[in-house]
């Protein structure tokens, strides 16, 4: 017998939701990504994990089919939260099974996991095979940072050692030096691995971005070289760091939503208020509210509003400026529920002057790009990834919408809304308070 850590319950919904190899939605309007438009009542027919055929015909019959009724509804690419974490396999409580089902409930089916534990390359290849309810992972090792790396020879010896073991990217965190991070990156090169996150402050936003660092995570290294904390920012400066990331093709992971949290620019009632605190002990409510009165209370409240506001003015400027953002949030983190803080996070790419097709694009067909030598997926079409989101409205009219989930799929697996809610309710039920 597989040995697993999954509860019962979870073992439950994934045998429902693999039940058929072949699944058929039909008349459904289809929101590929690959253009800004839709197309309305679709038969989309996908069998063994790939998009198999799309099509208007709607009396097209396949043998010992799963039908799904999408009358009414959109099916978009699957969503991504592009910097996110997975719990250590040894997390109590549950807290692994959950934290993937939270993931998979809010329509995330690919997750790039920022901070790697020891057994998660198994749980990757578990996920890959479906062997659990869990998105797709692609996992950065344990991270670079002043702790883990102390001389120029750890940090090639470890670049070399990640790559050997199997991890899809490296993760950089503060406290390299210069000397430190240069050794990494050109070990990197040389192994063919990639890296992103942090940017140290030995090293600095330019030395990073010339040494090919990839993805600059919360918009890390951005607000310190524009000196966000001071007032509003150099629209030069800004318009000569936007065209430079826009030559090095570099990606931006924002994380705006938890910024306002981290900053206290939330008011911590409207915190402590949100719906889906009850999928998360008690004890981390506490916490995370704690944290943030010590934060208020040690933060200029000025300083605290010019970053927030020049984060926003920065990531417009990126965007418009044609740089590529990768949807993310930072989750499981102080009130960002996995899952559920993506859709607050798109409510602040909005904010930023994203319209809902390029929002859309930051979880869909720039993920699919971002790993596109690692599989093919992102977007609607033939030969793709069966990664799915079945919604209630019209998201290219309202980025809103997309909470408004009626199943997903991920990997070919199907999980109904009656099901979400059943596997939903479990993880409440061990919090009820």
């Amino acid at each position: 017998m597989r040995k697993t850590f999954f509860s019962a319950a979870v073992a439950m919904l994934c045998a429902s939701a693999v039940l058929a190899d072949t699944v058929v939605f039909r008349n459904v309007t289809v929101v590929p990504m690959n253009g800004a438009k839709t197309l309305a009542n679709q038969t989309v027919v996908v069998r063994d994990g790939r998009i198999d055929t799309i099509s208007k015909n709607a009396k097209l019959r396949v043998e010992g089919a799963k039908v799904v009724d999408g009358t009414g509804k959109y099916l978009i690419p699957g969503l991504a939260e592009m910097h996110g974490h997975v719990p250590p396999m040894n997390a109590s409580g549950g807290q692994l099974e959950d934290t993937l089902f939270l993931y998979v409930a809010s329509g995330i089916t690919t997750v790039r996991g920022m901070l790697g534990h020891p057994g998660q390359l198994e749980l990757r290849e578990k996920a890959r095979r479906s062997e659990i309810i869990a998105p797709n992972l692609y996992l950065a090792g344990p991270s670079f940072n002043g702790q883990s790396v102390n001389s120029v020879d750890e940090a090639v010896a470890k670049v070399r050692a990640q790559k050997k073991e199997g991890w899809d990217l490296l993760k950089v965190h503060p406290g390299l030096t210069l000397a430190e991070y240069d050794a990494m990156a050109k070990t990197a090169a040389e192994e063919k691995i990639r890296f992103g996150g942090h940017v140290p402050a030995e090293v600095g936003l330019l030395r990073a971005i010339e040494a090919g660092q990839e993805t600059f995570d919360h918009i890390d290294g951005y607000a310190e070289y524009l000196e966000a904390d001071k007032g509003p920012v150099d629209a030069k400066k800004l318009a000569e760091l936007v065209a430079l990331s826009k030559k090095a093709g570099v990606w931006i992971v924002p994380t705006s939503a938890l910024w306002e949290v981290l900053y206290g620019t939330i008011p911590l009632d409207t915190l402590k208020s949100y719906a889906e605190l009850k999928y998360v002990p008690q004890t981390a409510v506490d916490n995370w509210s704690k944290a943030f009165e010590q934060r208020l209370a040690q933060m200029p409240r000025d300083e605290a509003k010019n970053v927030i506001d020049n984060r926003t003015r920065i990531l417009r400027a990126l965007h418009e400026g044609g740089v590529r953002i990768l949807m993310g949030t930072d989750a499981p983190q102080q009130f960002s529920v996995p899952g559920f803080s993506l859709h607050r996070e798109l409510l602040r790419m909005r904010d930023a002057g994203m319209s809902p097709y390029d929002i859309l694009k930051s979880g869909t067909t720039n993920v699919g790009e971002y790993f596109r030598t690692q599989d093919s997926f992102g977007t609607i079409e033939p030969g793709k990834r069966a990664d799915l989101v079945l919604l209630n409205a019209d998201p290219l009219k309202d980025i809103g919408n997309v909470s408004k989930i009626e199943g997903v799929m991920v990997r070919g697996q199907w999980l109904s809304r009656t099901e979400l809610d059943a596997g939903l309710a479990k993880i409440a039920a061990k919090y009820k308070r």
